[in-house]
């Protein structure tokens, strides 16, 4: 019996979001509404997206001795995430910058801050390795160092899953790879990951990224959807249509709600289409956090 649906071991960042009209090209500065600090991070959004799900969560994660730190851990508490395993000191809380154009389209540079503190030993610490243990599925991001996540990978308790979304998007190793359960790119990634083999068409990318040993891939495309691929063969996920005010954090949401789907024992699509409408809710409101849907709240959709 495990005591949590999903552990996520990652990033917490305060979110700090302009509206602009259009970005800035290089040497320009341009106006943008008044800014808005919002607690969010891959790793803090995906713990909160699945405990309104109604998943029990919990966050193995890093954040400084500050405001922006506690901001984090009020909303994580405040969704009824487990913060535990959240480590406090070391580094100032990471931040994220964000312009958002009126399409709702983001463009993101983030400061690591504490999250670049979340060490390997700290995986191997006691409570972490008793998270690790209770947890149905376990789900990591890279805007933590990549060697805490292949740490991660080898203290997986028996019978658990792995799930990663790896962004920003480094080259990973053979036993992260392989671990995958399922491996989550966006096209952007995909195309990091295959370089030069990436072919054409997203079923292309996902066959080639199966091969580098994943047990599944998800390919998320944004309005066009996703798609998922496995040992039986590809299928598409077709789009939620929303009108969408801010795309922050849906990724995020994706995430969270297909590992939760997953460690229930739904099937790899049925858990995709369940996401894409848990990410497509998101996009209708702004911000990460407060934007996630509770269970109802997708069932209306």
């Amino acid at each position: 019996m495990y005591d949590y649906d999903l552990l996520v071991v990652g990033s917490a960042n305060a979110d700090l979001v302009i509206g602009v009209e259009r970005r800035p090209a290089a040497g320009e500065t341009v106006l943008g509404s008044d800014l808005a600090v919002h607690p969010g991070g891959k790793g803090a959004n995906q713990a909160v997206a699945a405990a309104r799900l109604g998943a029990r969560t919990a966050l193995l994660a890093r954040v400084g001795d500050d405001g922006h730190g506690r901001l984090l851990l009020d909303s994580q508490r405040a969704a009824g995430v487990d913060t535990a395993g959240v480590l406090v000191g070391g580094a100032p809380t990471g931040v994220a910058l964000i312009t958002v154009d009126p399409s709702g389209d983001n463009s993101i540079v983030v400061s690591p801050g504490a999250n670049g503190r979340l060490t390997p030993a700290d995986i191997r610490a006691a409570r972490s390795l008793r998270l690790l243990r209770a947890s149905r599925v376990v789900s990591a991001q890279l805007e933590i160092p990549l060697e805490t996540v292949v740490e991660v990978v080898r203290n997986l308790a028996p019978g658990s899953r792995f799930v990663l979304n790896p962004s920003p998007p480094v080259p990973l190793p053979a036993e992260v790879l392989a671990a995958c359960d399922p491996l989550i790119v966006n096209e952007h990634e995909a195309r990091v990951l295959l370089g030069e083999s990436a072919g054409p068409v997203p079923e292309d990318w996902a066959r080639a990224l199966l091969g580098l040993g994943p047990r599944s891939v998800v390919v998320t495309l944004g309005a066009a959807g996703a798609l998922v691929a496995d040992a039986e063969g590809t299928a598409r996920i077709p789009s939620v249509k929303v009108t969408a005010v801010d795309t922050t954090g849906a990724g995020d949401a994706f995430t969270a709600a297909l590992a939760w789907r997953l460690g229930a024992g739904a099937p790899l699509a049925e858990a995709a289409a369940h996401a894409a409408r848990v990410g497509a809710a998101a996009v209708t409101k702004e911000g990460a956090q407060v934007s996630f849907p509770t269970a109802e709240e997708v069932a209306a959709l």
